[in-house]
């Protein structure tokens, strides 16, 4: 008779432990439409962290003898009316659709986080607030409540201000329209991530260890941040990823109708503004590469994050 207990017979039965580089191997080989999209994301990242190396012109020098020029092979994607050139207005404006997408959607995935697993976690009528609460956050489109909170005077002077004094930044045009158009797409986001997490934390909630937590009289706080919010990482991690995209489509439709990141700093939906409408015809090349940085990269971070929920969500495992 054969001993199945032996050392060979276990390690045919357990499974091995799988690596970082296996399971990113395995990513790319069974979710070949998301390893695309983070390829894509990886490029626009690179961008981003280069662009002073990479562009081939200052984004704001202008050249008044090439004006509307068409691409070619001085300028790649051609010239707006002011002579400058596109591809290095569209390489530093990954720059400001990296950092409005990675920061709004980090902080409003983190706020959702809490909230949400702080609801599951104490139940009952703070559990009943709450959720109201975020209903009514909730019948707001995203766009609608990023254009209302942009718009309220008070709500900028004290948020934005609150934050440049704790930062210790120096307070420039620059860097308080980026603040306010990062809390103006953070504040929309709250809401639908704390619902989704607050869905998996209610399971959470009822298994065996969270009892034996309380039961040994560990306070709230520890019980949540040690055996509550670990274990709803994977929805945490799926929502930044699902809301890169919107926050980047979000930020490039603020820029467009005026009420985001205002000239001379790039960005592809203020490069839309000058361009969509005045120039759609006799200057085609001014809409159409920043519509298509905003489309590659919204449908990237879409690709990989419906990748990586199939890849995180047991429930979706094949």
């Amino acid at each position: 008779m054969t001993d199945i207990a032996g050392p060979a017979a276990a390690e045919d039965i357990l499974p091995q432990h799988e690596t970082r580089v296996q399971a990113v191997v395995r990513f790319f080989r069974t979710k070949p439409l998301g390893a695309a999209g983070l390829v894509v994301i990886v490029i626009f990242v690179f961008l981003a962290l280069f662009a002073g190396v990479i562009a081939p012109y200052d984004p704001l020098e202008i050249h008044f003898e090439d004006m509307l020029e068409a691409p070619s092979w001085q300028y790649w994607m051609g010239t707006d009316d002011f002579g400058r050139d596109i591809l290095s207005r569209i390489i530093y404006g990954s720059r400001t659709a990296m950092t409005v997408g990675l920061f709004a959607s980090f902080i409003g995935a983190t706020l959702g986080l809490i909230i949400g697993v702080a609801s599951a976690y104490f139940g009952g009528i703070t559990d009943l607030i709450v959720q109201r609460l975020l209903d009514i956050f909730m019948s707001f489109p995203l766009i609608v409540m990023a254009l209302a909170i942009v718009s309220v005077r008070p709500f900028e002077k004290f948020f934005v201000d609150f934050v440049l004094e704790n930062l210790g930044v120096v307070k420039t045009k620059e860097v308080y329209v980026v603040i306010l158009v990062v809390m103006a797409i953070t504040v929309p986001m709250i809401p639908r991530c704390a619902r989704v997490v607050r869905s998996s934390a209610l399971a959470i909630r009822e298994v065996p260890y969270v009892d034996a937590a309380r039961a040994l009289g560990f306070r709230h706080w520890r019980i949540i941040s040690h055996h509550m919010i670990p274990n709803v990482m994977a929805p945490y991690l799926i929502m930044i990823t699902a809301f890169m995209g919107q926050a980047i489509l979000l930020e490039a439709a603020l820029s467009f109708l005026g009420l985001g990141v205002t000239d001379p700093i790039p960005a592809w939906g203020l490069m839309l503004q000058g361009g969509a409408e005045q120039y759609a015809e006799t200057a085609p090349w001014l809409p159409i590469f920043p519509g298509l940085a905003i489309t590659i990269s919204v449908f990237a971070f879409n690709l990989f994050g419906d990748s990586l929920r199939d890849v995180l969500d047991p429930k979706l495992r094949v």
